[in-house]
Order: C-alpha cells, then sequence, then structure tokens
C-alpha cells in the first residue's frame, strides 16, 4: 500500500469516527467568538509550493499571522486566544480539519509540520537539509520529540531524520506516539 492510500484510508475513517467532535468542535468555536469555526492560512507544502490549511480558530479575529514563538517577542498570544482556543489547542482539536488537507493531497497524515508562508527561517533550514521535498504532515517526528518546545534547528534536525529513515513502521509508531502525547498532553503548550 503506497503512503497515498493510506493517507486516505486513515483521513476517511478519522473523519467519519470524528464527525460528532468535529462538529462539537466547530459549534463551540461559533458559540464563543465572532467570525467562523474554521480558520485558513497559508502553509509551505510540498517542494515550498504554497497551499491553504485549515484548523479550527482558536485566535480572534485580527491576530497577526505569524508563529506563536514570533508573537511570543511582540505580545502575549494568550491574549489574542478564543474563549475556547485554549481548550482547542490543548487537545489538538484544532488540527481535525487538517484531514480535508489530507484528502486533497496537500498533506500527509506523517511529514514536517507546514511552515506558515512567513517562517523563512524554517523554510530555508529545511530547504538546505532538504526536507522541503516531503509533503507536510498533520504529525511529525519533531512533533512527537518537543512540539514547539524545541528550536528551529532542532526542529529541522528530526524532520531531516524523518526524510533519512521513512518507513511505514516510523509513520505508524509515530502515529501511535502523536495519540499517546496528544491524550497525555505532553509539550502542548496552550
Amino acid at each position: 500500500m503506497t503512503k497515498r492510500i493510506f493517507d486516505i484510508i486513515f483521513a476517511l475513517f478519522a473523519c467519519v469516527t470524528l464527525v460528532p467532535l468535529i462538529g462539537l468542535t466547530a459549534i463551540l468555536v461559533k458559540l464563543t467568538s465572532k467570525g467562523p469555526a474554521l480558520y485558513w492560512s497559508q502553509r509551505v507544502g510540498k517542494n515550498n509550493q504554497l497551499f491553504s490549511m485549515p484548523k479550527f480558530r482558536s485566535m480572534r479575529i485580527g491576530t497577526p499571522q505569524i508563529a506563536t514563538h514570533l508573537m511570543n517577542q511582540q505580545a502575549n498570544p494568550d491574549g489574542f486566544l478564543t474563549p475556547v482556543g485554549s481548550f482547542i489547542r490543548r487537545t489538538s482539536l484544532d488540527e481535525l480539519p487538517q484531514l480535508w488537507s489530507v484528502l486533497k493531497g496537500d498533506m500527509s497524515i506523517v511529514g514536517p509540520r507546514p511552515a506558515l508562508f512567513n517562517q523563512d527561517d524554517l523554510i530555508n533550514l529545511r530547504t538546505e537539509k532538504g526536507v522541503h521535498v516531503l509533503k507536510p504532515g498533520i504529525t511529525g517526528w519533531a512533533q512527537i520529540n518537543g512540539r514547539d518546545e524545541i528550536p528551529i534547528p532542532s526542529k529541522v534536525e528530526l524532520d531531516t531524520y524523518y526524510l533519512e529513515h521513512q518507513s511505514r513502521w516510523l509513520d505508524l509508531k509515530i502515529i501511535i506516539m502523536t495519540i499517546v502525547k496528544v491524550l497525555r498532553r505532553d509539550n502542548i503548550t496552550h
């Protein structure tokens, strides 16, 4: 089975299984803040091509489109969170709409997390290491080994490890470890 076929089967199964949770999350976002339930951001995909990636909106309308670690330098990102924003981030519910990006072919279940269009440091380092040839994922080796807690050079080293060692078994290990870490809320800052 190819990785693409696995992605489609896994994403369809997840969509069907999680439809009540997806619906409830959308309702919670809509009821607790102004604006749409989904937020679409420009992300960097395979070969540095831009695509639109959906997430459940955890930030208020008008929040700057910069990475959270960069926002920490300018303002307290918690001040931009919606009333349910912290909860849906902590539980990773905000990531569920990315199953659409997997079905569409912009993302994979496992791969490096897609950079924001303006994260030049991350994009350049990934390109230098050859990681840009991978399709971005909902989860990845860097996510289970530190997520947002690790600096960009370390994150890219983990992405490079995945590039050099990718296999079905490694993908399965990453998926299982992701589920465990989400349930235990490991390395989740918001």
